[in-house]
């Protein structure tokens, strides 16, 4: 998975963030402001994964790691974007 594939998964879980936030249907602001921390979640995850040497590109554990701190990233600024 190159970093295309990083950037589509990162928008991927943020839409997904957004979409099950039960708070969005009053307001639309929170979906580009979770695409990006998805997208930017999933980067990090990536290059920090390389970085340390857990994983190269195209390995297993590449994926889990990517979706699961995007997943983080989207959900707490969701939240965050909803709470106020």
């Amino acid at each position: 998975m190159g970093w295309s594939g990083i950037v589509i998964l990162g928008a991927v879980i943020g839409f997904f963030a957004w979409w099950l936030h039960p708070l969005r249907r009053g307001e639309r602001r929170g979906l580009l402001r979770a695409l990006i921390a998805g997208i930017t979640g999933a980067v990090l995850a990536n290059a920090a994964g390389r970085l340390s040497g857990a994983f190269y590109d195209g390995e297993l554990l590449q994926w889990p790691i990517c979706m699961a701190v995007a997943l983080a990233a989207a959900a707490v600024v969701s939240g965050v974007s909803f709470s106020r």
